[in-house]
């Protein structure tokens, strides 16, 4: 018994040792990263600055420690990209951009301002040189911003315009004994579509249809700009769809300057270098730019802070919930990070840069009241970004000054509910048995063992209805309208940031730097520094948040697992999840 108790304490010594060994070990990888991060990189000259574009590219950047301990590579979102290419054009031991393009994809506004980025870049009179094995079309849209375009020999450049499909739920769903009951406002509200019809409505299909051709259009004359393709080319190649083609088709039409094994283009990049076939390239990629001092234009006390929100509007975080992970705008958490703005008297100005497809009415309605609040004491301009719509835009339309890329999907002014049914499931399917009790006649409405009632729908249209008449209120009051004049734009119809800036939706358009000089314009200060908030996350609370399940990492997982379906089932499966009144957009667009 004496050896049992001997070997138990050992036991747990030796677990307690490791622990701490394990816990220090982290400590220590912590350190050094953090020590890598702040410390000053040396650039050697005839530098060229790598970026290495792969994967899904987010409006703004998000620390996740986790996967950085596992040596995958850091994150990295558009605003930071941003800054690393004007740190590049800054430097003078910096001659060049490469870009190594792999399968990289994006929402369209957050593809347009990088493309701006970069053209801003080669302006400076130094050269960007783009290589891919293979093109997807916004990698092809980015790297044909620059001086020289190479492809592998055998690579494909996928060229064939712009579309997709709507997956619709509801016949499978009567198949398990589900409908879903849905109470909306507008006509071009169509984020319900997917549960109650079989196929695009009409004024789904004609808004679709209007801002899918716009952003093609505005892809075809950046190509064509930087190409010396003419549009009416561009769309014949897409038409024929070249990406099954040979090399030799995308030279002829002038899409790539050349065929080039990846060790090949060393000497190209050597050539522009002007050095030795042997000597090595000075390179300097993304986690290096951490060390590179930015010389910013302005510098003085006075600060312009730059807010970003990104993702979907809820009220608050659900914990574990397997869907719906990700960025997402949490209405208490927006609301208390605005009220510090406004009372920091260093803070002369505030620019909200907004990514967001919508979500709870509730939770925008807060955040429009604390965004007045901030607008009493300082001016607020909001920069929106791919998506600043439905719930962003409601957000977004008491703002002193509203910018947007053209391409910037906005707009959709419209309310709408759906709420499941499954007494069949319950009763025919599962032979469930209900009885109740209750003291008035509206008591149950939302028992899960009947579908509701005449007068149950009727309640819940009228507290829809109004929450349209206050969303519309809010956008009349914040853009200077009449609801005659905003009822012809709204009812959920989405809007190009181009059309948008023709109807007074928006003020002007532009990039989030755009949004930062005229915030500083309005706050009458020439020089000014600029802060991003909210901080990122520590690396103890993203610990907390992955042992509560409250990270994305199992949201992104479903992502990669369910491909084109992730969209309709995640909406399917969240709803009981969500505020039942949503303001959103029917998809979220992303170009692969």
């Amino acid at each position: 018994m004496k050896d049992f108790f001997k070997n138990v304490l050992a036991t747990i010594v030796g677990l307690f040792a490791f622990g701490i060994i394990c816990t220090v070990l982290c400590v220590m990888s912590l350190i050094g990263m953090i020590a890598s991060t702040q410390s000053k990189q040396t650039v050697k000259k005839n530098s060229v600055f790598v970026m290495k574009l792969d994967g899904e590219i987010a409006d703004h950047s998000v620390s996740n420690i986790f996967a950085e301990l596992q040596g995958q590579p850091k994150s990295i979102g558009l605003n930071e990209m941003v800054t690393d290419i004007e740190k590049a054009a800054q430097n003078d031991k910096i001659k060049g951009i490469y870009l190594e393009m792999h399968s990289f994809s994006g929402m369209p506004a957050t593809l347009q301002e990088l493309r701006q980025s970069l053209a801003k870049f080669r302006k400076t009179g130094k050269w960007i040189v783009a290589y891919g094995d293979n093109y997807t079309e916004p990698a092809y849209y980015i790297a044909s911003v620059a001086n020289s375009v190479y492809i592998n020999p055998q690579g494909m450049l996928d060229w064939h315009g712009l579309g997709g499909e709507q997956v619709y739920v509801k016949d499978l769903a009567a198949k398990l004994g589900v409908k879903f009951q849905v109470f909306k406002v507008g006509a071009f509200k169509s984020a319900t579509e997917m549960f109650t019809n079989d196929k695009m409505s009409a004024e789904n299909r004609l808004q679709t249809e209007t801002y899918l051709k716009g952003i093609w259009g505005n892809m075809c004359k950046d190509v064509s700009a930087s190409r010396g393709i003419s549009v009416d080319t561009l769309n014949a190649l897409a038409d024929r769809y070249i990406g099954f083609e040979t090399t030799d088709v995308y030279k002829k039409y002038k899409l790539i300057d050349g065929t080039l094994y990846a060790n090949e283009v060393k000497k190209e990049i050597k050539a522009r270098l002007g050095i030795k076939e042997d000597d090595d390239i000075a390179q300097i990629g993304f986690a290096d730019m951490d060390g590179i001092p930015y010389e910013c234009a302005n510098d003085g006390d006075d600060e312009i802070a730059i807010y970003h929100a990104e993702g979907d509007i809820v009220d608050e975080i659900i914990p574990n919930a397997v869907f719906g992970g990700g960025q997402r705008i949490v209405a208490t958490e927006v609301c208390r990070d605005l009220e510090d703005l406004a009372n920091d008297d260093d803070v002369k100005a505030v620019v909200i840069r907004i990514n967001s497809g919508g979500g709870s009415a509730y939770a925008s309605e807060q955040m429009w009241h604390q965004i007045t609040e901030l607008k009493k004491k300082k001016p607020v301009v909001v920069s929106m970004g791919a998506m600043a719509a439905s719930g962003g835009y409601y957000m977004s339309c008491n703002a002193n000054w509203i910018v947007a890329q053209p391409t910037t999907l906005t707009g959709s002014i419209g309310i709408f509910g759906v709420l499941p049914d499954v007494s069949a499931l319950m009763t025919q399917k599962l032979g469930l048995k209900f009885d109740e009790v209750k003291t008035n006649r509206n008591t149950t409405m939302f028992s899960s063992s009947r579908p509701m009632s005449v007068e149950e729908c009727a309640i819940m249209q009228r507290y829809i209805n109004h929450g349209y008449r206050l969303f519309s209120k809010r956008v009349c009051d914040g853009r200077k309208m009449q609801p005659a004049e905003l009822e012809k734009i709204a009812g959920g119809h989405v809007w190009l940031g181009s059309d948008a800036l023709k109807i007074r939706l928006v003020d002007q358009l532009g990039s989030l730097d755009d949004a930062i000089a005229k915030a500083a314009q309005l706050a009458k200060v020439k020089n000014y520094h600029t802060a991003g908030y909210p901080a990122p996350a520590s690396w103890s609370d993203q610990l907390l948040l992955r042992a509560s399940g409250n990270d994305n990492y199992l949201d992104e997982g479903f992502k990669m697992a369910l491909g084109t379906m992730y969209e309709p089932v995640s909406s399917v499966m969240s709803l009981r999840g969500q505020s039942r009144v949503q303001a959103r957009v029917p998809y979220y667009l992303i170009l692969r």
